[in-house]
């Protein structure tokens, strides 16, 4: 048997006045995942633990089997291993988001999260360039993709409050940033990156061609390194993880999984979909489950894309689920999942921690349809009256098969 995990990242969301009233779930076209919920069990899974963030380190972490109550220790240390970054008993690591601020008068707003989706080739030309000037004993920078980066403080401190910069798009940041005192090492290494990246050249290209500059670096979901058990042990099963994301990825190393890097993975809506799905199917034919994880819905949500969020979601049915579903029997018999990790509301432009919705589905028909599902939506899974209090559950359902 094999086990196959899609996640299209922050799909679920809440009625749309554009459309209608409608979810984008519920406007898209998506035959495949239809089919899966008319044929497979549809039901609603809380992702997000009562008291915990509702972020994509959380979400992922109860879709892969962990109980976040049992490991979860902050974001970064999961990017920290995908970028090969050893963690020691007193380091805390930081994402390290490269930022657009812009002073409207008023003080400095969050114009972009992403300072544009900037290149990962231009944000390594500034996170090494703040590497030149400030780091050391203290501190070290390392460049990641786009506009994801990591900080590691030696000796640092963890107990902070932090604010995600995607949760305050287009809002004013004073409110947001760090207030306890132990975090003026933070505010001043933003002080420094200001100055340091205002004139840089990447900058000064970047404006001259209309896109918007890096200004700062934000930091955000410290912590230390965590305690997972890896799933050879748990499931006694070997795999795969697919993402372009270094948090997946970080998490599928602490689950025991290889990592398979898939040319043209961007973590954005010009992702190569197709791609994803056919080294899926290869990893399958060498081991037992692979986990497949889609940014590109929820990059759309957190820009407020009404459309682009619609178009991910159909890409990802199409190119896919789609494109999974057409090999299948290369591989099968096999067992699927197919779900967000959380609802990123456009709306919101974050993410919430709602339930989400979720199919089970088999080659062999161990998960029994409910009668009268139409089809893939946040509603039609409601309607059906399952769920599942603890997502980390639906790992052990997916290899159980029951």
């Amino acid at each position: 048997m094999k086990y196959i995990v899609l996640v299209g990242d922050g799909m679920a969301d809440e009625p749309v006045e554009q459309f209608d009233g409608k979810t984008p779930l519920e406007v898209a076209r998506i035959p495949q995942m239809d089919r899966l919920a008319r044929e497979g069990e549809l039901g609603m899974a809380v992702s997000v633990p009562e008291g915990y963030p509702p972020g994509s380190d959380v979400a992922n972490l109860s879709l892969f089997g962990f109980d976040p109550a049992e490991c979860y220790s902050g974001r970064s240390p999961l990017e920290a291993a995908s970028m090969g970054v050893e963690l020691g008993p007193d380091d805390v690591a930081f994402r390290m988001n490269l930022v657009c601020l812009e002073d409207q008068g008023q003080g400095d707003i969050m114009a972009d999260f992403s300072a544009g989706h900037i290149t990962s080739e231009e944000a390594a030309q500034l996170v090494n360039a703040l590497q030149e000037v400030a780091g050391g004993a203290r501190f070290s920078f390392y460049p990641g993709v786009s506009y994801r980066h990591l900080m590691v403080w030696h000796g640092g401190e963890d107990k902070l409050d932090l604010t995600p910069p995607h949760d305050i798009s287009d809002r004013p940041v004073a409110p947001h940033l760090p207030k306890e005192s132990s975090a003026q090492p933070l505010l001043d290494l933003m002080a420094r990156a200001r100055e340091l990246w205002a004139d840089h050249p990447v900058n000064r290209a970047r404006k001259a061609a209309g896109k918007a500059p890096a200004t700062v670096p934000w930091f955000w979901g410290q912590g230390r390194a965590p305690q997972m058990v890896p799933h050879t042990e748990t499931y006694g099963i070997s795999g795969a993880v697919i993402s372009a994301v270094d948090l997946i990825k970080g998490i599928g190393l602490y689950a025991g999984l290889e990592v398979i890097n898939v040319p043209g993975a961007t973590g954005f809506l010009d992702t190569n979909y197709q791609g994803k799905a056919d080294y899926a199917i290869e990893a399958l034919k060498r081991s037992d489950y692979v986990y497949v994880h889609v940014e590109a819905p929820d990059e759309a949500a957190h820009a407020g894309m009404v459309d682009g969020k619609v178009q991910a979601i159909e890409d990802f049915d199409r190119l896919v689920v789609g494109r999974v579903l057409e090999r299948l029997p290369e591989v099968a018999p096999a067992r699927l999942m197919v779900l967000p990790d959380h609802p990123t509301p456009l709306r919101l432009k974050t993410h919430t921690s709602d339930p989400v919705p979720y199919i089970l589905w088999s080659t062999e028909g161990e998960y029994p349809a409910t009668a009268g599902t139409s089809g893939y939506t946040e509603a039609e899974a409601r309607k059906t009256g399952k769920r599942m209090e603890k997502a980390c559950d639906l790992m052990k359902r997916l290899i159980q098969g029951k």
